[in-house]
């Protein structure tokens, strides 16, 4: 008797685990074809247009107008450059633009003796010049070919022997003048002179007109190089502006996601560093990134190789305090 309620008791009990069982595996089933697969997120980051401030001036760093993380307005002035060899060279041009000037007034009414002695003495001077900076000039030559200065050094006082020579030139031709008297090719010659002189005088003021660089664009000082003294060459960089109403965001997406990511789309993107604010952008630009970026696939069969692309998109409106390094994210 107690082995037959035994049997029943045991096949009750395997009978309760095998619907248990069963109904363990139709829930399991049921919660796999319910289940969500989770949002695909894709990470990018905010970034901004960056141009490098540079001149055609070479001199001395003599004051910054500005700091880093400053922001200014087109128009404003970041960084004064000092060139004492051209400011020089200024003040001879300048000097030969008088002499021009007085010498074409004074040719109609014919060459005095004063006038044939200020010209040849000018002549004098201008060809001390000459000498002295073309002993310069040999010196920083021979001391750049031994490398004790820089190319920069030898090639400023290149400038100033050429400056020189050509001041000779020019002194030399008023002298002829002079003692040739006021004929009709004298006055051409004066006048041609004259606008020498002008250009010369406009060409150094062209170079020195870097002296002071401005801001080009509305915008924040992302960073500066050198430091106040330093030398720079021509070209050099001396700092880089970051334009203000330039931001746009940047991703890396395999080809799977472009179906929902084409040109001119409008889509939403998240930004943590604005809590976690979301912001309307608008795709204008998709690029393959090559084959340096190609995910390979693990698989020999049924899976392929999928490229990256870099998408790029703006902003729909201003977004206050959007700045460039922060992390956007994008929700499949």
């Amino acid at each position: 008797m107690e082995n037959q309620e035994e049997a029943k008791a045991n096949k009750s009990l395997m009978l309760t685990l095998a619907v248990v069982v069963l109904v363990s595996i139709a829930l399991a089933i049921f919660g796999f074809l319910c289940l969500n697969k989770p949002p695909e997120l894709v990470e990018g980051q905010v970034e901004g247009t960056t141009i490098r401030i540079s001149g055609k001036l070479s001199g001395r760093i003599k004051e910054f107008y500005v700091q880093e993380g400053d922001t200014v307005l087109a128009g404003d002035t970041l960084v004064r450059i000092h060139s004492s060899i051209a400011e020089a060279q200024l003040t001879q041009a300048e000097a030969m633009q008088e002499v021009a000037k007085s010498q074409d007034k004074k040719v109609d009414v014919g060459t005095r003796k004063q006038i044939i002695q200020a010209a040849y003495d000018l002549m004098q001077q201008a060809k001390a010049a000459t000498t002295i900076t073309r002993k310069t000039y040999e010196r920083m030559e021979n001391l750049y070919s031994e490398g004790v200065v820089s190319e920069q050094k030898r090639d400023e006082a290149k400038a100033a022997y050429d400056a020189a020579v050509a001041a000779e030139g020019a002194a030399t031709s008023q002298y002829d003048l002079a003692l040739a008297g006021a004929q009709s090719e004298d006055k051409e010659s004066a006048a041609a002179m004259v606008a020498a002189a002008d250009g010369g005088v406009e060409q150094v003021k062209a170079v020195l007109e870097d002296s002071y660089l401005v801001a080009p664009y509305d915008g924040v000082i992302d960073q500066i190089y050198p430091e106040a003294s330093e030398l720079v060459a021509l070209g050099s960089p001396i700092m880089s502006l970051l334009k203000l109403d330039d931001r746009y965001v940047t991703f890396n997406v395999r080809e799977e996601l472009l179906a929902d990511l084409t040109m001119g789309k409008t889509i939403k993107v998240m930004v943590p560093g604005l809590g976690k604010k979301d912001i309307d952008v608008d795709i204008y630009y998709i690029r393959d990134m090559g084959s340096y970026a190609t995910w390979e696939s693990t698989k020999s069969t049924g899976d392929w190789d999928s490229r990256t692309f870099q998408i790029k998109a703006r902003p729909t409106q201003h977004v206050p305090n959007l700045r460039p390094g922060m992390t956007v994210i994008y929700k499949k």
